[in-house]
């Protein structure tokens, strides 16, 4: 790719391989028109020179994604289909980060997690410094809204660590309390009445590994999920620990899930500080760690904001509809 010399606010890009081309542009320009969309660009392509227009800093988000997205398929064996959309908006959130790092670690697709039904990456750089906070601390937060990655992105690196050796052992726990509920109120046996709870988990899992080895495992013990109350009085040695939602943790179980981190463990605590529902004047134990523990040696607190919302992207614009009314009140 040879960038070369332009007018103010137009930046012309030529690519070398013609064969990249097609999967890089999409379906009758696809991709590119997506691109102009989102950053209120103009692209036009003659052949392999794609010419980008627009203000200054959209342009060259542009042609930075342009860039990463070109490279990536190139680097990619194999590839015989046209980049998809997911990629096209995961490049263009890597090409705000405007980390140069970050933008190489996405074309080259340096970490990229295989788990034994998909591989998963990092959709953004907040994501990816979140997974390698998780791989440098024994424990780690992972604070901020619904649709930034926090527990998923935690559980393929679990079963990831799982997969290759370094564990043992999966623990997923939640609190089984929530909007109001509590288990004495709810129908049938305790497991009846806390796999509504734990649900996502199950769903993070099994989007993973398939069903029959999930169950497998489940039995011999290599995976388990369970509610909160079931972590005390244990000590969890070579186990992948995750705890979800756990702004809905009292300080007094937050103090208990983390004293019972063992030898060649890891801990990832998971949760949205706009989303507790305990009883008013509670004290949520996420809060209360995150205030705590912020500096101590061997613990990671990464904190998303709805600019990392992985989901639709109309999910972004609604929590930040929501925070900027939030922050006036």
């Amino acid at each position: 790719m040879k960038p070369k010399p332009d007018l103010p606010n137009s930046i012309t890009i030529e690519f070398d391989d013609n064969h990249v081309l097609p999967l890089l542009y999409g379906h009758h320009n696809s991709n590119l028109a997506h691109i102009e969309k989102t950053l209120d660009v103009r692209l036009d392509s003659f052949g392999n020179i794609i010419q980008i227009s627009g203000t200054k800093d959209n342009a060259i988000m542009a042609k930075t994604a342009l860039e990463a997205i070109y490279k990536r398929i190139s680097n990619t064996k194999g590839q015989s289909e046209e980049a998809p959309k997911g990629m096209i908006d995961d490049a263009l959130r890597w090409a705000k980060s405007q980390s140069p790092d970050a933008i190489s670690r996405f074309a080259e697709n340096s970490s990229a997690i295989a788990t034994w039904k998909k591989t998963i990456s990092a959709k953004s750089k907040m994501q990816q410094d979140y997974l390698d906070a998780i791989t440098k601390n024994d424990v780690v937060f992972g604070i901020g809204p619904a649709g930034t990655g926090k527990t998923y992105l935690a559980v393929a690196r679990a079963v990831d660590a799982l997969k290759s050796g370094q564990v043992e052992r999966i623990i997923l726990s939640r609190p089984a309390v929530e909007a109001g509920e509590r288990l004495g109120f709810l129908p049938g046996d305790m497991k009846e009445k806390v796999d509504p709870y734990l649900r996502p988990l199950y769903d993070a899992i099994y989007d993973m590994m398939p069903p029959d080895k999930m169950d497998r495992m489940m039995a011999a013990g290599q995976i388990e999920i369970a509610p909160l109350a079931f972590m005390r009085g244990r000590t969890l040695a070579q186990s992948f620990v995750i705890i979800d939602e756990a702004q809905n943790t009292t300080a007094v179980q937050m103090k208990m899930v983390l004293t019972r981190i063992g030898d060649d463990s890891k801990m990832v605590i998971t949760g949205d500080l706009g989303q507790i529902d305990l009883p008013s004047g509670q004290t949520s134990g996420l809060a209360d760690a995150v205030s705590l523990l912020d500096g101590v040696k061997g613990i990671d607190i990464t904190t998303f904001t709805g600019e990392d919302v992985v989901r639709h992207p109309v999910v972004a614009r609604i929590l930040k509809a929501y925070d900027k009314r939030d922050n006036k009140t």
